[in-house]
């Protein structure tokens, strides 16, 4: 599952070199070595490529990073965090490219996993949002809500990770932003949305998005909004995490962080002239007020509505893949919880030894 701390690790990586080459793994390649993939493969390789720090992406590359991989795609080095990730046998997967000086680490962004997104799937906590005055209960959107009434119970001890919370800095919000101002005579386009878990569908609606414009404006709604809106545990992501999630994509100029979810005179005139609002081309809830939110860009003739092949995986749909294989994903974080020992160890005896060898 691609989130903004894997494009973090890209965004490093890019920084090392001149050309960025990203290795994806196939579906049997993650169950064998970690468990079920809440992504599907080609998602996963749709989402890579859409990272903007990424220039290619090798699709069904081998868990374990070979000389003969890197020597075919003339790769000279190979960057990952400074965690130990291991194969199903629990050898090092990054064992060989070490031993041939091809190796180098970047910093792993911490409080953000796919072991930790699925915790909270699976308990739908809301502990992780941002605390506001605007919140609401109501019925997960898109979601039984009878096969998630009593989800957390009977869960083991120690199957789920515990709430992280993310914390974000004005240093990562500028690292992950394009700094890019539309210059004279850009059409300037807006959308807006939660992009929640940002996912393929998300991707595929900013790229068409963008083809209305010259640049692209992406406004994100706050915790509080989301969840009056949508309901129960969403968003699944904070605030924080999803401006990040945003500005990672290549399609995305700058992001409104806590965009109202009604579009106003002021977020089309204020940030910048906006030419065109666009939506995709699903039902839209309404605001809390009952009220169209896309009544005043309707009311200008600058509203578009965007269909695309990627509607139908949605935030919901996501979610209901875990509710759907509730118990496969349960036994998937026990087994993530019992490797991260073992890699943890492995991580200590490493260091101990590079110490021995003031490496």
């Amino acid at each position: 599952m691609m989130h903004f701390g894997h494009a973090n690790a890209l965004r490093q990586a890019r920084a090392m070199g001149d050309y960025l080459v990203v290795g994806v793994h196939s579906d049997a390649e993650v169950e064998q070595n970690k468990g079920p993939c809440v992504m599907k493969e080609e998602e996963r390789y749709a989402a890579v490529a859409g990272c903007k720090w990424v220039d290619e992406v090798v699709r069904d590359a081998p868990y374990v990073t070979t000389m003969e991989m890197l020597d075919t795609y003339d790769i000279d080095f190979v960057v990952h965090g400074d965690d130990i990730t291991t194969a199903a046998d629990g050898s090092d997967c990054y064992q060989l490219v070490k031993d041939a000086g091809r190796y180098r680490e970047c910093r792993r962004t911490v409080g953000v996993s796919t072991t930790e997104l699925v915790g909270r799937m699976l308990l739908l906590t809301r502990d992780h949002h941002i605390r506001g005055s605007r919140s609401v209960r109501s019925p997960i959107q898109g979601v039984d809500a009878a096969a998630v009434a009593d989800f957390s119970q009977g869960i083991p001890a120690g199957a789920l990770t515990g709430i992280a919370h993310y914390l974000s800095t004005s240093k990562k919000i500028v690292q992950f932003s394009s700094g890019r101002e539309p210059a004279p005579g850009d059409r300037v386009v807006y959308v807006d949305g939660a992009f929640d878990l940002f996912h393929t569908g998300h991707i595929e609606f900013l790229r068409r998005a963008r083809e209305l414009g010259d640049y692209l404006l992406v406004g994100v709604h706050d915790d509080q909004t989301v969840n009056a809106v949508k309901g129960s545990s969403f968003p699944v992501m904070n605030l924080q995490e999803r401006v990040l999630g945003v500005l990672q994509c290549r399609y995305v100029d700058e992001v409104v962080i806590g965009a109202p979810y009604s579009v106003t005179k002021d977020v089309l005139e204020d940030v910048y002239h906006v030419d065109a609002v666009a939506h995709g081309a699903s039902d839209q809830p309404l605001d809390i007020d009952g009220k169209d939110p896309y009544a005043l860009p309707k009311e200008r003739g600058i509203y578009h509505e965007v269909d695309h092949p990627g509607l139908n995986l949605t935030t919901s749909a996501i979610i209901n893949r875990i509710i759907d294989n509730r118990h496969v994903y349960i036994e998937r974080q026990a087994r993530k919880a019992k490797k991260a020992v073992c890699e943890a160890e492995a991580e200590q005896r490493e260091k101990e030894v590079r110490a021995a060898l003031h490496i």
